[in-house]
């Protein structure tokens, strides 16, 4: 499998996006209004998602010959919100 860089970066804005719209919309809906179908919508568009962001983030360390630490920063960018903007703008 061969994903191009601006592959990854749609990938890493629609994961963040979707992280953005879990925790700011849907979660707030789920606790406070009762309401957790979001949640469950959200959430499984973010998983498959953040499983397309870790694999693309693979492939670019290869691509791109990343060394450990940057790979690994840019993985734990996929879990803090909008860290996948600071992922893009700053190794890709």
């Amino acid at each position: 499998m061969d994903i191009t860089l601006k592959q990854f970066k749609v990938v890493s804005t629609l994961e963040a996006l979707s992280f953005l719209v879990l925790l700011g919309i849907a979660m707030p809906l789920k606790y406070i209004w009762e309401m957790p179908q979001m949640v469950q919508i959200v959430g499984m568009a973010h998983g498959i998602l953040f499983i397309l962001y870790v694999l693309g983030a693979y492939f670019m360390k290869e691509k791109l010959n990343w060394p450990m630490t940057t790979f690994g920063i840019v993985l734990l960018c996929s879990v803090v919100p909008f860290g996948p903007f600071y992922a893009e703008k700053k190794y890709l």
